[in-house]
């Protein structure tokens, strides 16, 4: 019997994760499918996931959080940061997971003697990323548009700001993107002074778009910063995914080989 998965996403029709999975179960011989499904309303989430026998589901923006509260059982991690990226269906109840900050942290482990990151943006991602890098012992400042989105970071001691109360005070080492200004758009995440005043101090820029070189990335190339985009993270997030939805059946490296596939397809 052929297990069904997908990604759940608005907009999804960009995403890598089908072709990323569909070759590591060929590769690995796995009796497995993986689709999109573009859901407009994230309250959603639940009723389809069992209207489609789902066995296991990515969720990318904007559901993540709605994901969360889909779930009946989450683990430490995801609970410790509100915002589930993995659902694994299991005899009825919903088990949520959150593999994107694991991913995150492999994917910025090759930059060398970082310590103060800024990120612009306080989404879903930044959500689950925040913490796993304050555990790791990297200090967080977040930059956001609106404060309101900003009061849970507050709350937990993360220094924040807003585009008005920026204060161009310290050198920050990583500068990244997590929002998703540039993924359909030339929309730089946030006013070119900041950026002006932030990116020539880094010592690297990432973007957690993936598969174009965004605005962003474009002004950090423009100042001689070594980049990154969000390939990495993708693939890593993607493999730790794998290993819940297959029950890890398959080593880290073994499934990496196949996935990486599709990044050069």
């Amino acid at each position: 019997m052929k297990k069904l998965f997908t990604i759940f996403g608005n907009p999804v029709s960009h995403s890598k994760s089908p072709l990323m999975h569909n070759l590591s179960f060929k590769g690995l011989n796995y009796n497995g499918c993986y689709t999109r499904y573009r859901l407009e309303d994230g309250a959603e989430l639940r009723n389809r996931l069992f209207e489609l026998n789902i066995a296991g589901a990515n969720i990318t923006v904007p559901h993540k959080e709605e994901a969360f509260k889909a779930c009946d059982e989450l683990d430490e991690f995801a609970q410790k940061v509100g915002a589930v990226n993995t659902i694994i269906n299991k005899n009825g109840k919903l088990y949520g997971y959150n593999t994107d900050a694991p991913g995150f942290l492999k994917a910025i482990s090759e930059f060398k003697n970082i310590k103060e990151v800024l990120f612009l943006g306080a989404g879903g991602t930044a959500q689950s990323t925040s913490i796993v890098l304050r555990d790791a012992g990297y200090k967080v400042t977040l930059l956001n548009r609106s404060a309101n989105r900003l009061e849970r970071y507050k709350k937990e001691g993360f220094e924040t700001y807003t585009f008005e109360s920026f204060e161009d005070k310290k050198k920050f080492d990583l500068v990244v993107n997590m929002t998703s200004a540039g993924l359909e758009d030339d929309s730089l995440p946030c006013p070119i002074e900041i950026l002006e005043a932030v990116i020539p101090k880094a010592k690297a820029c990432v973007d957690v778009i993936y598969g174009k070189e965004t605005p962003f990335l474009k002004f950090a190339k423009k100042h001689n910063r070594p980049t990154k985009d969000g390939s990495d993270m993708l693939l890593y997030q993607g493999v730790i995914a794998f290993e819940y939805f297959t029950n890890h059946q398959f080593s880290f490296e073994e499934i990496k080989k196949y996935m990486q596939k599709a990044f050069i397809l």
